[in-house]
């Protein structure tokens, strides 16, 4: 079963097991009635069991709604909140003095030198100082003004260009309410990707922070003739003498103190309506230059409402920690939906998450372990990180500690899989694992690329909480799909959200089609109020990718390829993108591939690679840096690093654990990679090899390696 694939190998004497399974069956079988009477499981096992969505009609390729919204998608959170700032202003109305957006304080910062020779950045920081709703309305409102009084208008644009933080939401609040379009850019974006994003939108005013202004901007500052004024968010920055005549620097602060003074007499006019764009988010798409999604206040609304649905109890009670960046679709709309329901954001960033992060210094606290969240975002590349980082720390224990936690992770995934719980287990065993993400944590929510089934269950049992696996594009407002939290099936994004519909269109090429039996297959199309408007001054491609039924219902066509289980529930199977055709004709998943051998210790990071000219696949492998060396000692090859990523015999050894590993995940032989070129860099977000939500940039990683490319396709493999 799949369960038994998943779980962890011991090497327990065979007759202790069996006295210890003994146990486990009489302590299961005593608690098992109390269980029954107390807990809520039962209910959460019989809605696992529910259908989630259903077709609207019988025809082949009908669409799928949530069973909660067969005959009317919702599209409004609140009644006559049909607008961004008509949200924030009935949440600020409702919530006014509850805390809203937290910082921590720093109250240190040294240089820390590594053996090496290289300096770190060390920070200790302090306690969460929050900004109650009313706070926040205040400084958006004045912010807004600010800005009129620098000549902005309504239904222009403007720019932000900072990393995630409390005055990046306080920005944003502020052009929504005075109607200013806001074009949001990632702060990891390459120089030429920045100019591109800024000269096609035409802004004068740029919003960013003093580090990204030395470091990003500062350089292609004059390749943008129409900017004018650049705001920083965290005060004046040390020399500004090199700017080009014509641009000025203020700060956050003194543009507030500026909109404080305005006289805002004539600023009704200026607000909103549903069908006005409220951001231009560029996505830093796997392919080509970033494109801007043009999204509508209605579309971000629709979005969110289909969202906090699926979060059961959301208030007053939850904090979410904000870390991913808010230039992207997932961590926007995650705020947008705390904002909205009461809760607390506390901002934080990937190198001070926890304990263990980059810039905290050894002894003090990371942002977990501070705020104590409940509610999370990460994407797939996180918690895979965290997934390797515990098991490694297993294999390091004694052989007495390692046996216990394999036989309580084992034990806990039956459990879960009958849908179970296991109070005992998670507070002897798992507790201090829970820790490393504060405690607290009661749902983790995950999107941005696919999770796979390992690190899913792995989340669940060590975490204690639910995983609500998502699908959602930026050109759909982040919506698309979200698990339900009682149901711990892996594998799947779960049933549309109360917002849209999901249907499945034909794809010859590749073979799916929506009468497939047992599971109707396709192309994915979303269709409802979170669709997107297009993408900014590209008509060609906005005409591509959507289109509008005979009813008026707008669909995106996304490119990825699902099945619908009976449940209503959806799988992502494929990417037409990802799809290439060998030479012999069958047809080979590159996503496929990588998710069967990502999650192998050895792999850090892989893209397979397949060219319709040749028979057969190669990969590029960023290797785990400590299980290669390892593996290198074991097999005697002596030298640097970089000689053991570049050596054919290291090659080789590694294939060898590949091509084992496919074996294992069922791959066809012609999907094994026969050549690989093992990286001795890791690929991060800075070197454009990979998106910020850490997906391949297929046409960058190409271009890079067209050298190993030659060389693997250079000569046949016998």
């Amino acid at each position: 079963s799949k369960a038994a694939k998943m779980k962890l190998k011991h090497n327990i004497n065979p007759v202790l097991l069996q006295f210890i399974n003994f146990i486990v069956l009489v302590y299961s079988f005593v608690t098992y009635i109390p269980w029954y009477i107390f807990s809520g499981s039962r209910q959460a096992i019989a809605k696992a069991k529910q259908v989630k969505a259903k077709p609207v009609n019988n025809k082949p390729g009908g669409a799928y709604r949530s069973v909660n919204s067969l005959h009317c998608l919702a599209s409004v959170l609140y009644p006559g909140c049909d607008t961004l700032d008509k949200v924030f202003k009935y949440a600020k109305t409702k919530f006014k003095d509850k805390k809203l957006l937290g910082t921590r304080e720093i109250l240190k910062e040294e240089d820390e030198i590594q053996p090496s020779g290289k300096v770190f950045k060390k920070v200790i920081l302090g306690k969460y100082t929050w900004l109650s709703y009313e706070d926040v309305y205040i400084k958006a409102v004045n912010f807004g003004n600010g800005l009129a009084v620098l000549g902005q208008r309504p239904k222009t644009n403007i720019a932000i260009f900072c990393e995630t933080r409390a005055e990046w939401m306080i920005a944003a609040q502020a052009c929504f309410m005075c109607n200013y379009q806001l074009v949001t850019l990632y702060a990891t974006l390459g120089g030429p990707a920045i100019v591109h994003g800024l000269n096609e939108t035409e802004v004068t005013t740029i919003i960013t922070s003093k580090e990204l202004m030395q470091t990003k901007l500062k350089e292609i500052i004059s390749q943008v003739p129409l900017l004018r004024h650049i705001i920083t968010v965290d005060g004046k920055p040390t020399t500004w003498a090199e700017f080009p005549k014509g641009v000025i620097v203020h700060t956050m602060a003194s543009v507030q103190a500026m909109g404080a003074k305005a006289d805002t007499g004539n600023k009704q006019q200026a607000r909103p309506v549903p069908s006005d764009i409220a951001v231009i988010m560029y996505t830093s798409g796997s392919t080509g230059v970033p494109k801007g999604v043009m999204i509508s206040h209605c579309n971000i609304i629709a979005g969110i409402t289909g969202m906090a649905e699926r979060i059961p109890n959301l208030g007053e009670k939850d904090i979410y920690i904000g870390y991913l960046p808010l230039a992207h679709v997932l961590e926007l709309s995650a705020e947008l939906v705390c904002l909205s329901h009461g809760c607390r954001i506390g901002y934080s960033s990937p190198q001070t998450l926890a304990d263990q992060s980059s810039k905290i210094k050894k002894g003090s606290k990371g942002d977990v372990t501070t705020l104590k969240p409940t509610l999370m975002a990460a994407v797939p590349e996180i918690m895979d990180r965290i997934y390797k980082n515990v098991m490694n720390k297993v294999n390091e224990m004694t052989s007495f500690q390692r046996n216990l936690f394999i036989l309580a992770y084992n034990y806990k995934m039956e459990q879960i899989s009958k849908g179970y719980t296991t109070p005992l287990c998670d507070s002897l065993i798992f507790r201090k694992v829970r820790m490393l993400l504060g405690g607290k944590i009661r749902i983790l929510l995950c999107g941005g690329a696919p999770l796979s089934a390992a690190t899913q269950r792995f989340m669940n049992i060590c975490f204690c909480c639910p995983v609500g696996q998502g699908y959602g594009l930026t050109e759909s407002a982040g919506a698309g799909t979200i698990m339900e939290v009682w149901d711990y099936t892996t594998g799947r994004v779960g049933a549309p959200l109360v917002c849209c519909e999901i249907k499945l269109l034909n794809w010859e090429e590749g073979g799916y089609y929506n009468t497939d039996k047992p599971y109707p297959r396709g192309e994915i199309l979303i269709g409802g109020q979170n669709v997107t408007v297009g993408y900014y001054k590209n008509e060609v491609r906005t005409k591509k990718d959507f289109t509008v039924d005979e009813n008026g219902q707008r669909w995106l066509h996304t490119g990825d390829i699902g099945e619908f289980h009976q449940d209503g529930c959806l799988k992502i199977i494929d990417r037409k993108k990802d799809l290439v055709k060998l030479q012999a004709g069958e047809y080979v998943s590159l996503g496929k591939v990588e998710a069967a051998l990502k999650n192998l210790p050895l792999v850090d990071n892989i893209c397979a690679y397949a060219s319709s000219f040749h028979s057969y696949v190669i990969g590029f492998v960023v290797p785990n840096q400590k299980e290669l060396i390892e593996l290198a000692r074991k097999k005697g090859f002596k030298g640097t690093w970089e000689e053991i990523c570049n050596s054919p015999e290291m090659e080789k050894e590694v294939l060898k654990v590949l091509a084992e590993a496919a074996m294992a995940a069922n791959l066809e032989k012609f999907e094994i990679p026969v050549k690989i070129r093992l990286s001795p860099d890791p690929w991060t977000p800075e070197t454009g090899l990979v998106t910020d939500a850490f997906k391949l940039k297929r046409k960058e990683l190409t271009a890079y390696y067209q050298m190993d490319i030659d060389r693997m396709y250079g000569k046949n493999v016998k």
